[in-house]
């Protein structure tokens, strides 16, 4: 996020306003008129940032923890840290390995939005089949006038015209004469799927109604494995909806607060 700074009351922000501004990117707009195509970012004082990885490292070399910083579990699949001072707060470095970051990567653009698991895209085209393999084949979406098939809710008609679409390849010599869009340019604006549980974002609520899968057994052992460290004993996690984001160059993470989530 790129922005200027104000003169607003520092006391007036939150912890995470406060380090928000803090550490937000500011690039120097007193440069002269020459470099202004090449203006540079403003330094920032990375000093009290931590750095998860090098905890991480740390730990297994030598056990010297940064203060405040302390081991909540040391027999898990990876090591358990959690702040002193942030009660609740625990963090897992390197709990993934680079081939399950990979594989669930895959999933996320080939099987994550397959319908009925509903997606950004589900208000304005309905459901989309196998977007990933027609982003390689580089097909289009086609707008097609037939009348719409009994597979789709309602949830999904309501959200938009009442066309169906359809892919097919530019050598069509019909689409000329219809509304179209990339396989290639969906893919590149998918923003989350739904998994388990279908959510209803105009609603902030789990819609039960809607036809939904369970979520991947994999991925469930997984939620199951990495939530443990922060149950109380006997108490096991179980997972029956999960949002996947998606992030493209450029898009920022941020923080925040669901108080509509299961």
């Amino acid at each position: 996020m790129y922005g200027t700074e104000n003169n607003r009351d520092d006391s007036e922000r939150t912890a995470f306003r406060r380090a928000e501004k803090k550490y937000k990117l500011y690039y120097d707009y007193n440069a002269s008129s020459k470099n202004k195509k090449k203006k540079q970012p403003k330094p920032v004082d990375l000093a009290e940032v931590l750095d998860f990885r090098s905890i991480l490292e740390c730990y297994h070399q030598n056990a010297v923890l940064p203060s405040g910083v302390i081991v909540l579990h040391d027999k898990f699949t990876s090591p358990v840290f959690a702040l002193q001072n942030r009660p609740g707060f625990y963090f897992i470095p390197g709990a993934l390995s680079i081939e399950k970051q990979c594989s669930l990567i895959r999933e996320s653009l080939t099987d994550f939005p397959q319908p009925p698991n509903r997606t950004n895209h589900n208000a304005l085209y309905g459901p989309i089949q196998d977007l990933f393999v027609a982003a390689k084949e580089g097909k289009l979406l086609v707008e097609d006038n037939s009348p719409i098939t009994s597979s789709e809710t309602y949830a999904d008609i309501d959200h938009r015209d009442d066309k169906e679409w359809k892919f097919t390849t530019e050598k069509d010599m019909s689409l000329r004469k219809c509304r179209t869009v990339s396989a290639s340019v969906l893919l590149r604006k998918l923003r989350w799927s739904t998994l388990g549980l279908q959510f209803d974002w105009s609603k902030r609520n789990y819609d039960v109604s809607l036809p939904h899968n369970k979520i991947p057994e994999a991925l469930c052992e997984l939620s199951k494995q990495l939530a443990k460290p922060a149950l109380p004993g006997g108490v096991e996690f179980r997972p029956d909806a999960a949002i996947v984001n998606y992030f493209g160059l450029g898009d920022t993470l941020v923080a925040t607060l669901m108080t509509w989530s299961r």
